[in-house]
């Protein structure tokens, strides 16, 4: 059974979500509050953090951060009233995996939720060899990390999977719909804008020059691939 952490800070959808999730046989502990909320994240073990940005004591930001440098792997859903390109982008850099704009659907927030768990699990992947190497990079998808020079790079957990995604085809494009049906397991209306953002994370963190990228390639009108 799924565990997940809930750090919002309106009551009422609190209860609603959590009633909703739990009916779909999850685990679900709330936090009123970013400070809290990093603390049980801190604390107790859990498989998904949704997370809002607005909180009180501590900014959903902050919390972002915060959690991403203590290590903490689980994926994290983002709930934010803001529609803002600058918003989202914001939190992807910072690590998080997914997010959802107010109002939601509950429906849709349970299949992302279920998404997001499924790849983390790595349930159906296709076999690959245990350590991949392109540069200077070396990828390891047993221990989900990743070397860059034989230094550490911190990757979420979205991020890596999407690596992976272009490490498997070998070379070959894949379109941007493809990655979104293979790392997010479903389609929204962001589609192109949701990739590129962290393609261009990837390429922060892996390219000697993002701007001017070696392996991780742009395909005209198709979308991306990746060149040893």
């Amino acid at each position: 059974m799924s565990r997940i952490l809930l750090v919002e800070d309106n009551e009422d959808l609190a209860f609603a979500l959590r009633t909703a999730l739990e009916n779909e046989g999850f685990t679900v502990a709330i936090a009123g509050d970013g400070a809290s909320g990093l603390e049980q994240a801190t604390r107790d073990p859990v498989d998904l953090i949704i997370l809002d940005l607005m909180l009180p004591r501590m900014d959903g930001y902050r919390v972002l951060r915060a959690l991403r440098g203590a290590g903490i792997d689980a994926p994290i859903l983002v709930l934010t009233a803001k529609g803002e390109e600058a918003n989202k982008v914001q939190a992807f850099s910072m690590g998080g995996d997914d997010y959802v704009t107010k109002p939601f659907g509950v429906l849709e927030l349970i299949a992302r939720v279920k998404a997001l768990l499924r790849r983390t699990r790595g349930k159906d992947a296709p076999p690959i060899p245990a350590v991949e190497r392109f540069g200077e990079i070396e990828v390891n998808p047993a221990s989900r990390t990743v070397y860059r020079g034989g230094q550490l790079v911190s990757l979420s957990p979205r991020e890596f999977d999407l690596l992976l995604a272009l490490v498997r085809r070998r070379g070959a494009a894949a379109s941007r719909v493809e990655l979104l049906r293979e790392v997010w397991q479903y389609q929204t209306g962001v589609v192109s804008r949701t990739i590129d953002i962290h393609i261009a994370e990837l390429r922060r963190k892996l390219e000697a020059d993002p701007t001017e990228p070696r392996h991780i390639r742009t395909v005209w009108k198709v979308g991306y691939r990746l060149e040893r």
